[in-house]
């Protein structure tokens, strides 16, 4: 038997793989996401089976993936499917329950106040499960399993680090640019002379000191830079953030507003606030940005303990 792993490209992916081995589940995986240079770096060796890209509250492409999901269920093999979001899970959970599947939806840690429109959604379908991975909004319905952030803390470094190396990255959405981050952080690294790998999604650096930025980098490929950077300085998503955590570093994240036209909601001010209740990164609006922030996060170091337990599911 298989359990399909479910999840869009970016943050959603990056928590199941990270939260993939705390679930209680014995069964092979086999994954379902969106072929981007990010996910088949981090899936390499995985069976996967690839969708199209699923854009935030996009009709067409959330039934078109609903209908290249559907030949795994006619197999009849899959134990269980277990997804972090967001349009897939819309596109593959309700035809799990219709085979009588064993369904599982983990809301991304990014929503410290309720859940998405794709958890609402999938309230709606009779016997998926339903779980936060924020205590604050449990509830009978919404169970919580634990969060991805579990057994994370930071440590200071004995003494201050010069931020000489540096990762920029601001995810890879099709979408949404963010150029209010670099317009203020581009010019202070700029100052410093650090060697800087900008990882610019759409965002738009013309006029700017960004030199050769990329709008996507391959998952291994940008671990493996900010393992050797000073500093991560990121936009506020649950990817990218748990990645500079993964890499031993405390970030600086800095969220996107809707009222920028830089993402739909303002969902990342919750991650935000969030992982600085934990510790877990040094949080600012872009236009706040200063040197002491980046040597405040680049002289500190964070760590996993071993004893995160598996989630409750």
């Amino acid at each position: 038997m298989t359990a399909l792993l479910v999840a869009n490209d970016g943050g959603h992916l990056a928590q199941l793989k990270s939260l993939a081995k705390r679930l209680p589940i014995a069964d092979a995986f086999r994954w379902v996401t969106v072929p981007t240079p990010q996910s088949e770096s981090l899936l390499a060796g995985e069976d996967v089976t690839w969708v199209k890209p699923g854009p935030t509250r996009d009709l067409k492409a959330a039934l078109q993936n609903a209908m290249l999901a559907s030949p795994l269920f006619r197999k009849g093999k899959i134990s269980a499917v277990v997804s972090t979001g967001s349009s897939l899970a819309v596109s593959v959970l309700p035809q799990a329950r219709l085979h009588g599947t064993p369904s599982y939806y983990i809301e991304s840690a990014t929503r410290t106040n309720g859940p998405s429109l794709s958890g609402r959604l999938l309230a709606k379908i009779p016997g998926v499960e339903l779980y936060t991975q924020n205590a604050s909004w449990a509830s009978k319905k919404w169970k919580y399993a634990g969060s991805v952030f579990d057994g994370w803390e930071p440590q200071p470094l004995p003494e201050e680090r010069k931020v000489s190396k540096v990762v920029v990255s601001l995810g890879t959405s099709r979408t949404y640019g963010f150029r209010r981050l670099l317009e203020h952080v581009a010019p202070i690294l700029h100052d410093v002379g650090a060697e800087i790998l900008w990882q610019t999604g759409t965002t738009d650096t013309t006029g700017l000191p960004v030199l050769e930025p990329r709008s996507a980098v391959p998952a291994q490929e940008l671990s493996a830079a900010m393992r050797e950077a000073d500093l991560v300085i990121a936009h506020a998503g649950t990817g990218v953030a748990l990645e500079a955590l993964q890499a031993g570093k405390l970030p600086v994240l800095i969220p996107r507003r809707a009222e920028f036209a830089e993402h739909v909601d303002d969902h990342q001010e919750q991650i935000a606030g969030m992982l600085k209740h934990r510790g877990l990164a040094v949080v600012r609006e872009a236009d706040q940005v200063s040197l002491d922030d980046l040597v405040l996060a680049a002289s500190s170091t964070v760590g996993l303990r071993e004893d995160a337990r598996p989630l409750a599911l």
